[in-house]
Order: C-alpha cells, then sequence, then structure tokens
C-alpha cells in the first residue's frame, strides 16, 4: 500500500515556472556548501578560552533577557573575560550549537570545554554557590568569594 501512494506521487510533477532554473541552483548551491560550524568546530572553539558563551547579541548589548542576565551573572562574579558569538548573525551557528550541546535554547555557556547549561542553570549555580566552584575549576576566581571573604575579616 506504501510503495503504491509513493509510486503515484513520484510519478507527479511540479511545474516551477519561469524561476525553475533559479531555484534549482540555490539548491544545489545551498547543498555544495561546507558546514561551517562542524562538531571539530565547536570543540575546538569551546576548549580555545576558559569561558564561551554563544548568545542573541554580545556582552555589551545582549539582544534578549535570558542573555542579558547570563552576562549579569558572569559580571557579579568579576568575569570579564570570555568568547561569546553571537548567533543572531549565523542561523547555522545557531542551529548548529543547540545540536552539538542537545541543549534547545540560547543563550548557552561552556566552562573549561563543558556544557554548564543556559540561563536558567547559570542562575540556579549563582544562587546555591556551585558556579563558583565551577569558576574555581577552571583556574578563575569568583570576585564575589572575594568580597565574602573581605566581610569575613571585618566581622
Amino acid at each position: 500500500m506504501a510503495a503504491s501512494i509513493f509510486v503515484r506521487i513520484a510519478k507527479r510533477s511540479v511545474s516551477l515556472g519561469p524561476y525553475a532554473s533559479r531555484i534549482s541552483y540555490q539548491l544545489r548551491y545551498f547543498s555544495d556548501q561546507e558546514r561551517k560550524w562542524t562538531t571539530e568546530k565547536f570543540d575546538e572553539v569551546v576548549k580555545k578560552d576558559k569561558v564561551v558563551v554563544f548568545m542573541k547579541g554580545v556582552p555589551a548589548q545582549p539582544m534578549c533577557g535570558f542573555s542579558n542576565a547570563v552576562v549579569q551573572i558572569l559580571g557579579m562574579h568579576g568575569v570579564e573575560h570570555y568568547q561569546s558569538y553571537n548567533v543572531l548573525e549565523d542561523d547555522e551557528l545557531r542551529q548548529g550549537v543547540k545540536e552539538y550541546s542537545s541543549w534547545p535554547t540560547v543563550p548557552q555557556v561552556y566552562m573549561g570545554g563543558e556544557f554548564i547549561g543556559g540561563c536558567d542553570i547559570m542562575l540556579q549555580m549563582h544562587q546555591n554557590g556551585e558556579l563558583i566552584d565551577e569558576l574555581k575549576k577552571i583556574g578563575v576566581r569568583s570576585s564575589l568569594l572575594e568580597k565574602a571573604e573581605e566581610d569575613k575579616k571585618d566581622t
């Protein structure tokens, strides 16, 4: 049954009119394109810097509230030097990072080459103190830890 349906559908043709050659060329062009964002490229990018953030916008101008929250959390911990990638500038990057991490949303944060999570995970780790430990693992001292130690000395 399914084979006969397929045969009937396969025998039908659709006329694309005067745009057929242009559409055919564009489809061939896109299928011949090499992917810039391969698994190997993502591996290289996330391991190159201690902290990597895939976000909407850039740290100086986040383009969504969740990306802004991640930037603010990192800022509270004194993490100012990290690599960011604006997924709004590249659709292949935007989809590729989701596939690479198996995480459906952006922003995405990597530390020491390991996927940490998105905004919700970063907020949770910040609130329960785990982010200080995670930063310590990659050799980054949280400024919140320094402030807590200063406050202890003062009491």
